[in-house]
């Protein structure tokens, strides 16, 4: 039993039902009603979970905390309560990684969360990298074990490169990080659904934005393969700064941006 019926049990499925909850969904301002009602549809095992997650998403959870997943570069990402919800914007920071990449890449996100980044890194370079990832937080990691597994991916838990096995000192060739970078002042400006369901720490950049862009640069160095590449997301606005982070710890640096998802990527890379 749930609490709820049978386990098993599917949510009934007529119109008249399925149009209740799009119309309580758009009542709660849910743009995309009729496409959310049908993802809370599939993930409810029985009628009385079902109002469970409507009830939910309603009240201002985001969906992929709801449905327990969130899409990322065309893979589901496990992802619920308390944790950061990975952004479409950062599949350019995966585009930009893959290009760069080989099969058997080294690659390490930091600053992990979910583990979206490094995942979907390793899915698109074939599967056969070595792929760590690490996180302070560790309800995220809970989520982004389960994420890495299906390319072998290892966690670490702790502060930035303080995580990390000493065995990866030298050999990281795709270092991957979505930091935040979201200035203190400007979280009151986010929407609700992450300034009041995701964890501040994977919001807030400080004063500027750049605090931990600023830490994970002047880290980076010991840790990175010969020609090894730093990518870290940042705003067009800010790509100056992080630019000159990166290039003040030793790295040559270059920046992309992608006008369609509205994604800066800065590019350091360590001499050969």
């Amino acid at each position: 039993m749930t609490g709820h019926g049978i386990v098993g049990a599917r949510p009934r499925s007529g119109l008249n039902y399925v149009a209740s909850i799009v119309e309580t969904l758009r009542a709660a301002g849910c743009v995309f009603a009729e496409e959310e009602a049908e993802l809370l549809t599939a993930a409810a095992e029985d009628d009385g979970h079902l109002a469970d997650l409507v009830a939910r998403r309603s009240g201002g959870e985001p969906l992929e905390h709801v449905v327990g997943w969130a899409e990322f570069c065309g893979l589901r990402m496990r992802v619920g309560e308390g944790a950061f919800v990975p952004r479409r914007r950062t599949e350019f920071l995966v585009q930009e990684a893959v290009a760069l990449g080989r099969p058997d890449a080294v690659v390490l996100d930091l600053c992990c969360g979910v583990g979206a980044l490094g995942a979907a890194v390793a899915a698109q370079l074939g599967g056969r990298v070595e792929l760590h990832a690490a996180d302070i937080d560790p309800a995220a990691l809970a989520y982004a074990r389960l994420n890495v597994a299906p390319y072998g991916g290892r966690v670490h838990e702790g502060d930035l490169y303080a995580a990390l096995p000493d065995s990866l000192r030298g050999r990281v060739e795709l270092l991957v990080v979505n930091a935040p970078y979201v200035p203190t002042e400007e979280i009151g400006l986010l929407p609700p659904e992450a300034r009041d369901h995701e964890p501040l720490a994977s919001l807030d950049g400080g004063a500027d934005g750049l605090d931990v862009h600023r830490r994970v640069a002047a880290g980076a160095l010991p840790w990175l393969a010969p020609g090894g590449r730093l990518l870290i997301e940042t705003s067009a606005r800010q790509s100056p700064q992080t630019a000159s982070a990166l290039s003040a710890a030793g790295l040559a640096v270059r920046a992309t941006t992608s006008e369609e998802l509205h994604a800066t990527v800065v590019i350091g890379t360590r001499a050969a």
